[in-house]
């Protein structure tokens, strides 16, 4: 029989979360009757991904301050007679675990995706998380981080030597993932002998954009045939008139949200990811996967996720003439696809092991 699980997201727009969920969920399908909550009110763009598997999704709104909300979400809990329910929303998990406690529901999980607070901090703010963090522990029955230094940030005590809390990295199938060979070179109008630098995701503080350009508008300046590739969210709409101010339209192409990740990657020569926070990179995960090589931030969840015969490819994240440095030495050097590299990430996120690790926690 399968499990009756619900799984708590803000909304089902691409992001690292949401991409990871829905990989899990395709791999489990056959043992897991899954129901996605939006908090935001709203589903997102993945929401047909989701129904092809036969996820049940229910856009429904839960504002902490209205207590209609609540109690809609009290009453549907008890209606669907959950076995699990997970909220991968970090410590304002507390309430929906709280009323999923309350309803007796056998496994309460939550689920941290980040490896710190990404709120501008207050007195007030302080607060409510620290409350919210306190309260976590008490109504769930599991605590997860995919990154060691994320389960640590947030539970920094209680976390050592409890079984309850766990850490889980994200899988993903090397084998689906670089079913294709298609690139986007012809597409794009760029030269087969072009050298072609990439960067994949969301337009957000975190990802670093504004040092992304800086190195980004050099290169193209000071180097003929160097292009770059940047796709997510919000990048084509942010990042277009500065791009279109130096003249570099042609050598900057600012793609926007993409599915077709593996044919942006087929593409790149080298690939720049200098994120200053991160819960698990994806992107970082499945460009080493596609074996492209790399200059990346030297931030503890990154480490984690490199292996270790690779750091020297991470630099602070600040540092665009390191960077710019280290790009030019890869290129330099004719550096290619490195298939160790290809074969021991696939081997570390290998989908079979963490993705049963977590259905066993549900």
């Amino acid at each position: 029989m399968k499990k009756k699980c619900a799984f708590l997201v803000v909304a089902l727009d691409s992001g690292g979360l949401e991409n990871y969920l829905l990989r899990f969920l395709t791999h489990q399908k056959d043992k897991i009757d899954a129901t996605v909550y939006c908090k935001a009110g709203y589903i997102g763009e993945l929401e047909q991904e989701y129904q092809k598997i036969g996820v049940k999704l229910k856009a429904f709104s839960f504002d902490y301050f209205n207590l209609l909300h609540f109690y809609n979400l009290y009453e549907d809990f008890k209606r669907n007679n959950y076995d699990s329910v997970c909220d991968f929303t970090g410590n304002i998990a507390a309430f929906p675990l709280l009323i999923a406690k309350t309803l007796k529901v056998n496994k309460r999980i939550v689920f941290y995706r980040g490896s710190e607070n990404r709120f501008r901090k207050s007195v007030l703010k302080n607060f409510v998380n620290s409350f919210f963090n306190k309260l976590v522990r008490k109504v769930s029955t599991t605590v997860l981080a995919n990154s060691k230094h994320g389960l640590i940030f947030f539970h920094p005590v209680i976390s050592q030597n409890n079984d309850n809390f766990k850490v889980i990295y994200n899988g993903i199938d090397a084998n689906l993932f670089l079913s294709s060979n298609v690139d986007l070179r012809e597409k794009l109008n760029i030269p087969t002998d072009a050298y072609v630098v990439g960067h994949i995701g969301r337009f957000n503080p975190s990802k670093n954009h504004k040092t992304i350009m800086k190195v980004a508008l050099n290169l193209c300046q000071n180097h003929e045939n160097i292009y770059f590739i940047l796709c997510g969210k919000g990048v084509d709409l942010n990042l277009k008139d500065l791009v279109h101010e130096n003249s570099l339209n042609h050598r900057i192409k600012l793609l926007g949200m993409q599915r077709n990740i593996i044919e942006v990657l087929n593409t790149l020569d080298c690939f720049y990811f200098p994120s200053t926070t991160e819960g698990q990179p994806n992107a970082l995960i499945e460009a080493m996967v596609s074996g492209v090589p790399f200059v990346a931030s030297n931030i503890a969840p990154i480490k984690e996720t490199v292996p270790t015969s690779y750091y020297e490819q991470l630099l602070n994240p600040f540092d665009e003439i390191a960077a710019q440095e280290k790009i030019l030495s890869i290129r330099t050097k004719g550096i290619k696809r490195d298939q160790i590299l290809k074969t021991e990430v696939s081997n570390l996120f290998e989908p079979n092991k963490w993705f049963n690790n977590f259905f066993t926690e549900l």
